[in-house]
């Protein structure tokens, strides 16, 4: 993907939209209700713009949402793309160049995870203070073009301190159950063997999941403030391994969903 098809894309929304978000949201697997919260101004399907991939994950519904949440204009992506998918990196992380170019200069994501760390239940949620990047191929590999970022971008602080301290604040205040710590990103499609919910775990990961990891770097290229929260959906600890479906997940997804939107919605709310 090119500079122009970036601008382009982002030039097409700009016209078919009334806000000026500078807050992007993209949310994983089950975890498109946080939509009912947004005051929607416009709802443009991913098949409508130019450029953009089609999302093929049930439990990503594959529509761009602008509007107001929590006091703020926002963008929300209802539904993402993977590289599992059969989408090369810039595909994937397409969407997050044009948001920078729609002028998005804080970026939230959510996902979908098995929790490795021994102290994590199927629901609860753990925000990302770190990330080890397994997938495949890196979204900057090729030529930099230096207007979008520099070659070799810093990613000693993937994750904004400030919004992740202004998380644990309001899930203290409200007694909300909120882990941290290190999500790792696969490939997938599988879900892992226990030999590498093992290795991922030795390695330093509490939570292991299939996307996210590219988006961040992205973002980071382009000098975004990021954060993210993983939804534990399913257990790799040794002892609480069980098989797992997509529609195992996308239920436990569901049920948790409510309290990581109120996280979210709060989190809007307190931004400048």
């Amino acid at each position: 993907m090119s500079y122009e098809s970036y601008q382009a894309c982002a030039d097409f929304l700009k016209s078919k939209i009334s806000v000026a978000p500078r807050i992007g949201i993209i949310l994983g697997s089950g975890l498109g209700g946080l939509v009912k919260e947004v005051d929607i101004t416009e709802k443009i399907s991913y098949t409508d713009i130019p450029g953009f991939p089609v999302s093929t994950v049930e439990g990503h519904s594959g529509y761009l949402i602008f509007g107001n949440l929590g006091g703020k204009e926002v963008m929300v992506m209802q539904g993402r793309f993977h590289y599992y998918e059969g989408y090369d990196m810039d595909k994937v992380t397409f969407p997050v160049r044009v948001m920078k170019f729609l002028g998005i200069e804080t970026l939230l994501v959510s996902n979908a995870a098995g929790g490795m760390h021994p102290d994590f239940e199927v629901g609860d949620l753990m925000l990302i203070r770190d990330h080890i990047n397994l997938q495949p191929e890196h979204p900057l590999r090729g030529k930099n073009d230096t207007r979008l970022g520099v070659r070799f971008p810093d990613m000693s602080q993937a994750y904004d301190a400030e919004l992740m301290d202004s998380v644990l604040q309001i899930a203290r205040s409200q007694n909300i159950k909120l882990h941290t710590g290190v999500y790792v990103g696969v490939q997938g499609p599988t879900f892992e063997t226990p030999a590498e919910y093992k290795m991922f775990r030795i390695l330093g990961g509490d939570a292991v999941g299939m996307s996210t990891v590219p988006e961040i770097i992205v973002a980071r290229h382009m000098n975004m403030r990021c954060f993210a929260i993983s939804v534990i959906t399913d257990l790799g600890v040794e002892g609480k391994i069980v098989e797992i479906s997509h529609e195992d997940v996308v239920k436990a997804a569901h049920e948790a969903e409510k309290v990581m939107t109120g996280l979210f919605k709060e989190l809007i709310q307190t931004m400048l």
